[in-house]
């Protein structure tokens, strides 16, 4: 019974990560339409590939004993794919100075990733030892992943906006790490569960955030059909002031 009420929190929990990494497709939809990545910040996206593949390293064969973690290995493997996907199109719309250092944090996770791999490959003989090397890293990782939307909390406090927050980040954020942290604890994973321990509280306080600022709402760019219009009704009230002052003019009534 524990084992199978296990798997299907770890399918839910499949399921809430998968929209998790999914949901900037909102915000980068919004990118490509307006060609700019504006005030976005990619270190969410970053430090989200840095968990991925920690945790998929983590639940293989070689770190874990067989299969015990499948179901991590299953989202994480995709999440690669979706955030790799992700930080290339921001590095395709970001301008030339934020290419630079995105693409250097981007090679520094890489390499960072490669080193533990290479670490606890053929240092480590045995899953215990792999495991708390792996899963110690990876706990780091997923608090830094579950924290990075705070990088934005300050912007969000100080324009009382949530332009820059995205939503449905933070809705998932919340319900991806509550459904892991009951994950963990039943299989008694102290790596799986106590990052999301912190994660979970994390995501609660966004979403009190988008709550509390969300009337404010986020500034539409107008369109053009409206800037045409204000333009006509510019030039109107330009030649009706041309036309007032030539019939003020003494010079035009003698």
């Amino acid at each position: 019974m524990g084992d199978r009420l296990r798997l299907a929190i770890g399918v839910m929990g499949n399921a809430a990560s998968l929209l998790l990494y999914a949901a900037p497709i909102l915000t980068f939809a919004r990118v490509i339409r307006r060609k700019s990545t504006e005030e976005f910040s990619c270190i969410p996206y970053i430090l989200a590939l840095s968990n991925c593949l920690l945790y998929t390293w983590y639940g293989l064969p070689i770190v874990s004993y067989q299969w015990e973690n499948f179901p991590v290995v299953t989202i994480n493997g995709l999440g690669i794919l979706l955030e790799c996907s992700f930080i290339a199109m921001y590095l395709w719309f970001s301008p030339t100075k934020t290419k630079i250092k995105v693409g250097a944090m981007a090679l520094g996770v890489l390499a960072i990733f490669t080193i533990i791999a290479v670490v606890s490959t053929f240092i480590f003989h045995d899953h215990h030892h792999r495991k708390v090397l792996v899963g110690s890293i990876g706990l780091v990782a997923s608090i830094a992943m579950y924290g990075s939307p705070l990088v934005v909390v300050k912007q969000v406090i100080m324009t009382k906006s949530v332009e820059f927050m995205p939503f449905y980040l933070s809705l998932f954020s919340f319900l991806a790490s509550s459904l892991w942290m009951a994950y963990g604890l039943l299989g008694c994973d102290l790596f799986l569960a106590s990052p999301n321990l912190v994660g979970s509280p994390l995501g609660a306080l966004q979403l009190i955030l988008y709550c509390k600022y969300r009337k404010r709402g986020v500034m539409d760019e107008p369109s053009k059909w409206d800037l045409e219009n204000n333009g006509d009704q510019d030039k109107s009230k330009q030649s009706q002031l041309a036309v007032n002052d030539h019939i003020a003019d003494p010079k035009c009534r003698s």
